[in-house]
């Protein structure tokens, strides 16, 4: 059995994330959860998630409840977090707010306002 041994380089540049794309797509998109209700009286108001997607769409989220640790989940896709935990509560008034300022505004009357800025939120 032959050994071979290559060389690893440490080098800044060689280590930064790279686009390669024989594999999986990169990239992470954090976002916070707020619920302006709550009408299940379990996870309160206020920013009640913090989460990211990944590029693949696998999600993972923190709930911020029960004080002081919470708890995580995992989902294979974003749609399904949606499902689960804001449309099927409408009343909560959610407001899905991304690391780039997007915000996606879900109100009581299960009307969805998609991609606001909070400048243009603030103007409406």
């Amino acid at each position: 059995m032959s050994e071979t041994t290559e060389a690893m380089s440490t080098e800044v540049e060689d280590l930064k994330p790279k686009k390669i794309t024989n594999k999986a797509p990169q990239g992470i998109t954090t976002f916070t959860v707020c619920r302006r209700n709550d009408e299940t009286g379990i996870s309160g108001d206020g920013v009640v998630i913090a989460g990211c997607l990944f590029a693949t769409g696998h999600t993972i989220i923190h709930w911020l409840t029960p004080s002081p640790r919470g708890s995580i989940a995992f989902f294979d896709n974003f749609d399904d977090f949606i499902k689960i935990h804001v449309s099927s509560h409408p009343t909560n008034g959610t407001i899905i707010t991304y690391d780039d300022g997007k915000q996606t505004i879900y109100t009581a009357t299960g009307e969805v306002k998609k991609n606001e800025t909070t400048e243009e939120s603030r103007s409406a």
